[in-house]
């Protein structure tokens, strides 16, 4: 099942990807910036945000030197401030302890502020290729259905492709799913592209026997 999931989502996913700015890029600051607004965002709202910010402050450095009050105005409408202010100390940081250049290791991105393992993955994986799992809520739905399992990271990290940029393919892919076909609430089964892959896909599938 495994085997035959992975292909399923990625056929899916390049014919129907969502056209996202940060999708575009590969610059680990911008990278960083749609991950810090994406937290409890909707993707709407962010679209409208991210261009505006990145405007403002298009570089660490910028961002860096900004006044927290001019930082928090920007931030204004998108709600969550702790978030700003964390993203403020994290590019403080990044100028002062590591020479304007974002980590590209995991182990490393988790000590900078406001970035815990989801955002460390997805950093490590969507700005340097490298092959991360990223598990967010859309993630962990996608995974805990399709596998029945409640270790959704360790399943996650096993299902990955090997290849740099398909894993960057596939951590989208599965981020996707779970925004517009594996919904948490009415899930559009029917037609789900992985269905033939999915444990709870198949069992839904099955006739139910007479009473």
């Amino acid at each position: 099942m495994k085997a035959l999931f992975r292909p399923l989502l990625l056929k899916w996913y390049r014919k129907s990807a969502r056209d996202l700015p940060w999708r575009r890029t590969r610059d680990p600051y911008r990278v960083i910036v749609s991950e810090f607004m994406l937290q409890q965002t909707q993707v709407s709202r962010v679209e409208e945000y991210y261009p505006k910010f990145l405007a403002r402050y298009p570089t660490v450095q910028h961002l860096a030197r900004a006044r927290p009050k001019k930082v928090r105005e920007t931030w204004e409408g998108l709600g969550y401030y702790a978030r700003a202010r964390n993203l403020h100390a994290l590019a403080r940081t990044v100028v002062k302890d590591h020479d304007s250049a974002i980590p590209s290791d995991t182990e490393t991105l988790q000590t900078l502020p406001g970035v815990g393992r989801y955002t460390a993955g997805a950093v490590a994986c969507f700005a340097f290729e490298k092959r991360e799992a990223a598990v967010d809520t859309n993630v962990k739905r996608v995974v805990e259905r399709v596998f029945r399992t409640k270790n959704v990271w360790e399943a996650t990290e096993r299902i990955l492709p090997r290849r740099g940029k398909t894993v960057w393919e596939f951590n989208q892919a599965l981020m996707d799913l779970g925004a517009t076909i594996c919904v948490a609430r009415k899930p559009k089964c029917p037609v789900c592209p992985v269905r033939s892959a999915c444990k709870t896909g198949l069992k839904e599938r099955r006739p139910r026997k007479r009473q």
